[in-house]
Formats: C-alpha cells, structure tokens, sequence
C-alpha cells in the first residue's frame, strides 16, 4: 500500500493571478447538494413521516435520529477526510470520494424513501449520514488545497452562498412534499446526487500522481487520524464556537414544523406557507450577504470579529418567537437569521483554514473542524427535545439565544486571527 506526502499545489504555491471562478461554482453547486438533502429531510419530511407512523412519540424520535446521525457524523467526517488526503489518483485526492460518495448517498435516501417503519428509516439515515459526510469532508478542503490566500473570502462566499441555498431553499420545496412525502425523499436523493457530480465536474481537481511517494506503515496511517494537539488551541476555538453557533440554529430548525403547529398552533396549510416563506426569507438574506461579505472581507483582512458578530446576529432572532407565538416571528427569524448566517459562512471557513494547524492534513482537520456543522444539525433538535420536554415550546428560543451569544464570545477568544 502506498499514499503520499502532500506538495504545495500548484494553484496556490505559483501565486497563479487568475481568480479560481469555476472551482467558486464547484463550492457553491457542492454544498446546496449535500446540504439541500440533508436539510429537507431532517427539517421538514422525517419529523412530517415520522408524526404520520408515530405521532405519540414524534418528539423523542426526531431527537433519536439527530443522535444516530450525529454518532456516525462524527466518525465518517473525521475518517472520509484523512482518507481523502491520503488519496494519489488521476483525479486528485478529492474528486473520487465526492463522485463515489454522491452517488452511495443518493441509493440510501431512495431505499430510506420506501422504508415502512421507523427501525428502517433509521437505519437508511444514518447510512446516508456516513455518505454524505464523505462528499463534505473532501469538498471543503478544496478551499485550502487550491485558492490562495487572497482569495479566500471570495471563494468563501461561493461556497456560503451554496449553503444558503441548500440550506434554506430545501426548506422552500420540501414543504411542497408535505402530502407526498416519498415523493420529496426521491427528490433530494436525486438532487444530492446530480449536484455532486456537477460540482466534481467543474472543481475538475487535477491529478496528484506526481506527489512524492513513501512506503506507508500502520502507525503512519493511523498518524492521519490523529486529532491536533500541537499549536491547536486556537483551532479548537473555532470549532467550539462553531459547534455552539449551528447547535443553536438547529434547535429552531429541527422543529420548525412542530413548533408551527404545535406551538403557534397553526394548520398543515397554513404551516407550509409560513415555512416556504420563512425559507425564502432566510435563501434571500443567505444569498445576498455573502457575495457582499466575502470579498470584503478580503479587502479588510480581518475575519474573527465578522464571525462573532454574526453568531449574536443569529441569537437576536431566535427571541422574537418567544416574545409573541405568531407567525410573523418566524418569518422575521428567518429574515434576521438569515443575514447572520449570511455573513457569518461567508468568513467562517476563512477563519477554519486560517486556524488549521497544519495543511499537510487539511481534509481531516478540516473534517473535524466542520464536523461541528453536522454534529450541531443533529445536537440542536436532541437540546431542543430535552427543553420541550421538561419546559416546553417556549423555553427553547431563550436557550438559542444565550447559546449563541456564549459562541460568539469564544470566537473572541481566538489569538492568531484578526
């Protein structure tokens, strides 16, 4: 068996003058791929499928497929990420594992579709929790393998932008599946899966054969799997900040549909419409902030202060439901939310690659660092089961906002970064 050592690629370590504009399409395609699937499952057509088979127990189960997927999340982030960097092919380290991954996801999210039972529709989730994670931890890490540092925020932006997309228009057409719910399954399955090929196509990674070679023993491979310990604290800064921020925004997302009819006590059709609007709110502002965000953070150069404050941006929305349970709150949420998610993913994986530790295993620390975004989708709704169970509805927007402002200030606390 043999692996390599990473060289500088050539993009970044020739000061190429070109701007990156077709790997800036890849990141944006990638991640409305991936992300657009997981959101509008996890969001809208599991809680939808799982009140429908059990509506005694909806709230526990929801928290119990956020625990498996968080679970095998963790691990497929941290592992996907060391393999892609430990990859030598035609088609660089990165590709194979987006093309390969895109399409496993894609099967098990149509075999979760014809699932009958719960005990099925588990097992299908957290098979595409694993694929699915190997398409995000490769993807990213393409940021620090091939744009340069001047560009960073900008190519950010693109990425940012396709997490707006799929993170917020998801919400928009999985609320149009609400009485066909297979049907909006097999719509994402196919969605995840022509999105990462098309994002493979035009990041069109080139080969790394030429890596220098090196006999590869067992304690250098699990060498690839270590976490950071060296010159890290400010790398474990970013991640807990990170964790908190996403944890925080989950509760509410997580929920949004119960907390809709349950909370505010709306009807199934006047939830679908308060849903696509509020996620056209939050796609709008998501869309619009980082392509103003992400180039001027460039011009600035400074990062750690935009992060934090977009972070306490996310917070101060989150209370308004809590003030009046109408659906207007929700709506200005999503406007309010949407442009501190917008600003904040435009510089937040500047700030990842800028407190890396080192680039030589970039997908993998890269990989754990983002692990915060899965394990924060999947960490909200089991806080948020834990709060509605013993405080109900109400208690659960105050506990978003405190969390999120306590994640702000441990952005603060990062050294190495301006």
């Amino acid at each position: 068996m043999e692996a390599h050592k990473d060289l500088p690629n050539r993009e970044v370590s020739n000061g190429n003058s070109k701007f990156p504009s077709k790997l800036g399409m890849a990141l944006l395609v990638g991640p409305a791929g991936w992300l657009g699937a997981y959101v509008g499952l996890a969001a809208t057509l599991l809680p939808s499928q799982i009140g429908v088979i059990d509506p005694a127990h909806k709230v526990a189960l929801v928290a119990l497929f956020s625990t498996v997927a968080m679970t095998v999340s963790t691990i497929a982030n941290i592992v996907f990420g060391a393999l892609s960097d430990m990859t030598r092919s035609k088609y660089g380290r990165r590709t194979p594992w987006i093309i390969g991954n895109s399409l496993v996801s894609a099967i098990f999210l149509v075999l979760l579709a014809l699932s009958k039972n719960i005990t099925m529709m588990l097992v299908m989730w957290a098979l595409f929790e694993i694929a699915s994670n190997g398409v995000v931890a490769p993807m990213v890490a393409q940021i620090s393998d091939r744009v340069p540092k001047k560009w960073q925020g900008s190519i950010s932006s693109f990425y940012a932008v396709g997490m707006a997309v799929g993170n917020y228009g998801s919400g928009v057409i999985a609320a149009q599946f609400l009485n066909s719910v297979e049907k909006g399954i097999i719509f994402f399955a196919g969605w995840a899966l022509i999105l990462g090929l098309v994002s493979a196509w035009l990041a069109h990674e080139p080969s790394n054969r030429e890596a220098e070679q090196t006999k590869v023993s067992a304690k250098e491979i699990l060498s690839n799997f270590k976490v950071p310990v060296h010159n890290a604290k400010d790398y474990y800064m970013a991640l807990i900040g990170k964790l908190l921020m996403v944890t925080g925004q989950y509760i509410i997302v997580g929920y949004q549909l119960y907390i809709l009819k349950d909370y505010m006590n709306l009807n199934a059709s006047a939830s679908a419409r308060t849903l696509t609007l509020m996620s056209t709110c939050l796609m709008i502002t998501g869309i619009f902030c980082p392509a103003i965000i992400g180039p001027i953070t460039d011009k600035i150069h400074r990062v750690k202060l935009p992060v934090a404050i977009t972070t306490g941006l996310l917070g101060v929305g989150a209370f308004l439901p809590f003030i009046d349970p109408k659906p207007w709150t929700m709506i200005a949420y999503g406007i309010i939310a949407g442009i501190g998610m917008g600003c904040y993913s435009s510089v937040d994986q500047v700030l990842n690659i800028q407190v890396l530790p080192s680039k030589q295993n970039a997908a993998k620390d890269l990989g754990i660092i983002n692990l915060a975004n899965t394990a924060g989708m999947v960490l909200g709704p089991i806080v948020a089961a834990i709060i509605i169970s013993l405080l109900g509805y109400h208690a659960i927007f105050p506990v978003e906002t405190l969390i999120c402002f306590v994640g702000g200030g441990i952005i603060m606390l990062i050294k190495s970064v301006k």
